[in-house]
């Protein structure tokens, strides 16, 4: 049985495995076709706004909506080679998306280092919390 490692150890290891973006490269990557998947709860969506033309998934349905094989998942999860950007509130629980991601093959998967805050900070497009609506739960 291995010892226990900490979040901040497995933070480092999980993100060790690929690279993550900055807030511009994230809108590069978006302008260029990726996927940008916000996993923040809704009270932090209305607090601070919405990137316009991501989708929203909240965390705890992620893997469920991203799987291209899965019965619920989202019209945009069409491939394992989807380019995909996962944005937290801070960069840190999408790193662990992202690497949950890389367990269902998308192995395009990333996440933005800060997070929408990161986003927010440099000036990029943000709507009002109430911008699109979230994927509906799966039953």
């Amino acid at each position: 049985m291995s010892a226990p490692v900490g979040i901040d150890e497995l933070l480092e290891r999980v993100r060790a495995a690929y690279t993550r973006v900055d807030a511009q490269e994230a809108y590069a990557a978006a302008s260029a076709g990726a996927l940008l998947v916000d996993i923040r709860y809704q009270a932090l969506r209305d607090r601070d706004g919405l990137i316009p033309g991501a989708l929203v998934v909240e965390r705890n349905e992620l893997e469920w909506r991203l799987d291209p094989t899965g019965s619920h998942r989202a019209a945009e999860a069409t491939s394992h080679d989807l380019r995909v950007v996962v944005i937290c509130n801070e960069g840190y629980a999408s790193s662990l998306a992202a690497a949950s991601l890389h367990a269902l093959g998308l192995h395009r998967a990333t996440d933005l280092t800060g997070g929408f805050q990161a986003w927010k900070s440099a000036g990029l497009p943000v709507v009002a919390g109430e911008g699109p609506a979230a994927a509906p739960p799966h039953p």
